[in-house]
């Protein structure tokens, strides 16, 4: 058994990111990792105490991660009111409140939903985010990863979910094999 901890943080609007979360999670605890998974509504410091992995994932709103007013957007398109409040974004805002000792900063991971026809568009969420960290002293772990959804309420497209799971192994993987850490 592990002893190894990993945080799933993520952004949701309609849910498509919530369920690529939740394999990413089952795909670490299957390996016996704790895993915890965490909405950024909700996270809480205790909950990111002991972490060895983050993995942050959102949805890629006007090509990078959401904001305010893409958020009120969602909730204008059926996303429900709550979620719209607080984003990845400005979670990454406080993240050195959240991580004040650079020294035990976890190793990080990004994931992101987006629209299946944006496949070849420039811009990301996960790519913004790996790059805020990556600002702020994190080590990201693996290239930022992208999942796609058939239009912007989704659902997912065919295979993602599995997609997420074979990511999931690769990051256990990637934990296993020190010189990749410093990716």
């Amino acid at each position: 058994m592990s002893s190894h901890k990993a945080v799933v943080v993520f952004e949701s609007m309609f849910g498509n990111t919530e369920q690529l979360a939740r394999e990413i999670g089952d795909g670490l605890a299957a390996d016996g990792w704790q895993v915890v998974l965490a909405d950024v509504l909700f996270v809480r410091g205790a909950d990111l105490s002991g972490c060895d992995l983050l993995v942050l994932g959102g949805p890629t709103h006007a090509f990078s991660l959401s904001r305010p007013g893409t958020r009120a957007d969602a909730v204008r398109q059926g996303a429900p009111e709550a979620r719209a409040q607080l984003g990845v974004r400005e979670w990454l805002a406080s993240i050195d409140a959240v991580f004040p000792s650079v020294a035990a900063r976890p190793l990080v991971a990004v994931f992101d939903t987006r629209a299946d026809r944006a496949q070849h568009w420039p811009g990301s969420a996960a790519r913004k985010t790996a790059k805020v960290l990556r600002s702020h002293g994190f080590s990201v772990i693996d290239r930022p990863m992208s999942f796609y959804v058939q239009d912007v309420k989704g659902p997912l497209v065919a295979g993602e979910r599995e997609r997420a799971r074979a990511w999931a192994a690769h990051l256990l993987e990637l934990m296993r094999t020190p010189p990749a850490r410093s990716a």
